[in-house]
């Protein structure tokens, strides 16, 4: 990791080995990414922060297109009477809705629900516009917001308020459905590794884990640096159970009525959180350069000598054209202040030029991942910029892939499992029964939850170290945030 010593030129972040929680909280606040509101667990998006979300919003949304979904926008306000249609889905969430009663002084004949999630939503407005073969498959994306009232909060990982996508689709055939679910998680897991520089456990989430109403639930688990985990998206099936329960029929081709077939799928601002876990470090932010607002700063150095600014200005218009999001500091803050302030804020390239640079025909562009300082002639600039933020992109995540890889363990007890937790913490895999009994105590006695049975199976005995009895399947276990 770069270690700056004019870093005590801006504020001081706590180091991450004495306490994790305050680190991640000094980075979120001290690189301006986010703000505490008046109200308990609704949090203010300051603009960089929120620049990285449209950064991960516009890359999203370009594969969601792609693969033909077009965006909605539902209302926020769910009736009681929608949200009871479906039972075991408002019997998951309703411990987190909020309830609006009165519409200005005149209290309402009936409760409506702030959108926890909008499945209720998405089937009464099928209901009314599909009802042939020929209308489906209808494949639907929302960017909003939803309020779930959460008991604890912390910024980006856990809001009452927060940011997402949700995607709702519609199909004729469970196959279609299922191989939707499927293909959004791997954008998802393709969006992770390839954008956000996050290596990725895909798999599918255990009955208990499963999102509510759903028949099938899969997800992609990251590794934080402090070896918990991070679901970071889910994308679930739901079979024809929710259009059963709100009467979506449409006629095959066999001019027979048929129930659709249901899917949705979401990620949400807490990638953000991801992103800071995974690759920040004691001074501060290190964004991956596919979605950092800024991903060269210039910064023209000994910038009274004569022509300095001239020549700085010059490389950011270059960098501009080319594509590069980059931006010029000319303020009169001193040189190791501005050094100190972006690498706080995590950007991956600082260029630098000055009277001596100039004389060469160069400048000097460190790497924020790093710390790694090169000279780069100025008749390269453009390609040489663009393969040190391919570069810094492949760094991140090869440092994260070891992190995965070095601290996921095997364990052939339940004991091992406990004990791996307690003295390394990160994932640890065991072979599993499949039964309720012995998730719920794993949980109980080694404090860990089941992240999710592997697409990538390995056979690690054929019994489960829980019970003993026969084993199905290998599984991840972990701490979650």
């Amino acid at each position: 990791m770069a270690q700056n010593s004019n870093k005590k030129q801006v504020e001081q972040i706590t180091d991450m080995e004495v306490d994790f929680t305050q680190w991640y909280t000094d980075v979120c606040k001290k690189a301006e990414l986010i703000d505490y509101s008046s109200i308990k667990g609704m949090f203010i998006y300051r603009p960089y922060g929120y620049a990285i979300w449209e950064n991960i919003q516009q890359e999203l949304d370009k594969k969601f297109k792609e693969t033909g979904h077009e965006n909605v926008y539902l209302p926020m306000l769910i009736p009681e009477s929608l949200l009871q249609k479906e039972k075991d889905h408002v019997e998951g969430f309703a411990p987190e809705c909020a309830w609006v009663t009165y519409g200005g002084t005149d209290k309402l004949e009936e409760r409506y629900c702030i959108r926890p999630t909008s499945e209720t939503l998405f089937c009464e407005h099928y209901k009314n516009i599909i009802h042939s073969h020929r209308d489906l498959p209808k494949k639907y994306n929302q960017w909003c917001s939803v309020l779930r009232w959460e008991k604890t909060s912390r910024p980006f990982l856990r809001h009452r308020e927060f940011l997402w996508q949700e995607g709702h689709t519609m199909h004729a055939t469970a196959e279609e459905a299922e191989a939707e679910t499927q293909q959004m998680l791997n954008i998802y897991a393709d969006f992770m590794e390839n954008v956000l520089a996050m290596p990725v456990v895909k798999g599918q989430k255990t009955d208990k884990e499963k999102f509510n109403g759903a028949e099938a639930t899969y997800t992609v688990e990251c590794m934080m640096h402090d070896r918990k985990a991070l679901q970071a998206g889910t994308s679930h099936y739901f079979g024809d159970g929710f259009a059963r329960a709100f009467d979506i029929t449409f006629t095959g081709e066999d001019n027979k009525l048929h129930h659709p077939f249901q899917t949705s799928w979401g990620v949400s601002t807490r990638m953000i959180g991801g992103i800071i876990m995974t690759h920040g470090d004691n001074n501060g932010l290190v964004l991956p350069p596919r979605i950092a607002p800024i991903q060269a700063v210039v910064i023209p150095v000994a910038m009274h000598k004569e022509g300095v600014l001239d020549a700085a200005t010059a490389l950011l218009n270059r960098l501009t054209a080319a594509g590069v999001r980059a931006k010029m500091d000319a303020s009169k803050q001193s040189m190791g202040w501005k050094a100190a302030e972006y690498e706080m804020k995590g950007v991956p390239l600082r260029v630098e030029i000055g009277p001596k640079d100039m004389e060469q025909n160069q400048c000097c562009i460190c790497r924020r991942d790093s710390g790694e300082k090169v000279f780069v002639c100025l008749d390269q600039l453009e390609t040489a910029v663009k393969e040190l933020l391919d570069s810094v992109h492949e760094g991140l995540y090869n440092r994260a892939k070891k992190n995965l890889e070095d601290n996921t363990f095997p364990a052939f007890s339940l004991e091992e499992a406990k004990q791996i937790q307690q003295e390394k913490g990160g994932f640890i895999k065991t072979m599993w029964c499949g039964d309720l009994e012995c998730e719920m105590k794993m949980k109980e006695e080694a404090g860990m939850t089941s992240r999710c049975i592997p697409f990538q199976q390995e056979h690690l005995g054929d019994v489960c170290p829980i019970c003993g009895k026969p084993a199905k399947h290998m599984i991840y276990w972990g701490v979650a945030y």
